[in-house]
C-alpha cells in the first residue's frame, strides 16, 4: 500500500467509539450534547471518533443533517483523535457526496458501509467501492455489515478492492463469521487495518492483528473499552482478556434490541441526552428498559437508588 497513508494508519487504531446522533425531545438534532457526547469519549481514553454510522442513524437523517453532524464532530474533536466519519448510503451518488465533504473538511479517513438494501452483486459492490475510492484522496474503510444491508462482501471483493485501491486501508467488519475475518486479514495482507464491529469478537480480532473496534458499547461505556485496546498494546493479555469478559454483560443488553435504542436508553438513563430516536425506530420495551437499568447499576453507571 502506498506511504502516503501510513500515517493514518498507525494512528487510527484502538477503540474508535461510533457516537450516537443525540435529538432533542422534538426530534432535531441536538448539536450542543454531540460535543459533549464526543467530550465524554475523549476523556475516557477513546482513541477515535466516528459518527453517522449505524449508531448514529444516518439513514434517518438527511443528507445536509449528516453533512452538519460531520462538521460539529470535526469541530468537537479539534484534531485531537482521529476522525473517521460513515458516508455510505444505499445511494451511490450521495455516498460520492458525503465522502468528498469528508475529504473537504479534513476527516482523517471515511467508513463506507456496503449499500444496504438493494444487495449488489460482487462486481457491483467492487465498482461502487472503486468509484468512491477514487474520487477522493482520503483512507477509506469498507464497512461490512451482512445483518443489516443482507449482502456481505466477499473475501476475494475485498481482496481485489484493497489491492485496486491504495486509500482502501481498512475494513470494519460486523461478520459474526470469524472464519471469513481470518481471512480477510490473509488475502488482504497483514498491515490491512481490520477493526471488529462485533463486540464480542472486539478482543479475539486484536489476537490475529486487528487494528481494533468500532463498538458501539462505547458510547455507554468508554473507558474500559479503550482500557482493553491500552492493555492488549501494552502486553497485558490478561488484564486485555479480564475487561473483554466483564464487557460481555453489558454488550448483551445492549444489543437485545436494535441498534441504537438500547445505547440512547441508557445514555438517557445515565442523565446524557434525551433518549430520543427518529422514526421508524424507537425505545426499548419497558421490561428491556429495566433490564438496562440493572445493568447500569452493575457497572456502576448509575446509582442503586435510582434503579
Amino acid at each position: 500500500m502506498s506511504n502516503q497513508y501510513e500515517d493514518i494508519k498507525q494512528r487510527l487504531r484502538g477503540s474508535i467509539c461510533p457516537v450516537i446522533t443525540p435529538f432533542k425531545a422534538n426530534g432535531d438534532i441536538d448539536f450542543e450534547k454531540q460535543a459533549e457526547l464526543i467530550e465524554y469519549q475523549l476523556e475516557n481514553g477513546t482513541h477515535a471518533i466516528s459518527v453517522t454510522g449505524t449508531s448514529g442513524e444516518p439513514s434517518s437523517l438527511t443528507t445536509e443533517e449528516r453533512v452538519q453532524v460531520m462538521e460539529n464532530a470535526m469541530k468537537a474533536i479539534d484534531g485531537r483523535v482521529p476522525f473517521a466519519p460513515g458516508t455510505g448510503s444505499v445511494n451511490h451518488d450521495e455516498t460520492m457526496y458525503l465522502t468528498k465533504k469528508a475529504e473537504e473538511m479534513g476527516a482523517d479517513a471515511a467508513m463506507v458501509i456496503v449499500p444496504y438494501y438493494n444487495k449488489p452483486n460482487q462486481e457491483a459492490l467492487y465498482q461502487h467501492f472503486k468509484t468512491v475510492a477514487d474520487s477522493v484522496d482520503l483512507p477509506i474503510i469498507i464497512y461490512n455489515i451482512p445483518g443489516r444491508t443482507a449482502q456481505n462482501m466477499t473475501v476475494q471483493t475485498m481482496a481485489r478492492l484493497a489491492k485496486d485501491c491504495p486509500n482502501i486501508v481498512g475494513a470494519k467488519e460486523s461478520n459474526k463469521d470469524f472464519e471469513h475475518v481470518n481471512r480477510v486479514m490473509l488475502h488482504c495482507g497483514r498491515d490491512f487495518l481490520l477493526y471488529s464491529g462485533i463486540e464480542l469478537l472486539c478482543y479475539p480480532m486484536l489476537a490475529i492483528g486487528g487494528a481494533g473496534s468500532i463498538s458501539a458499547t462505547a458510547n455507554v461505556e468508554p473507558a474500559k473499552v479503550a482500557e482493553m485496546h491500552d492493555a492488549w498494546e501494552a502486553g497485558d493479555i490478561k488484564r486485555a482478556q479480564d475487561l473483554h469478559f466483564d464487557l460481555m454483560n453489558l454488550n448483551d443488553v445492549l444489543f437485545k434490541d436494535t441498534n441504537p435504542a438500547p445505547v440512547k436508553a441508557a445514555l438517557g438513563m445515565m442523565g446524557m441526552i434525551e433518549p430520543v430516536l427518529r422514526m421508524p425506530m424507537g425505545l426499548p420495551s419497558e421490561e428491556l428498559q429495566e433490564e438496562i437499568k440493572e445493568t447500569l447499576v452493575e457497572y456502576g453507571k448509575l446509582a442503586k437508588q435510582n434503579s
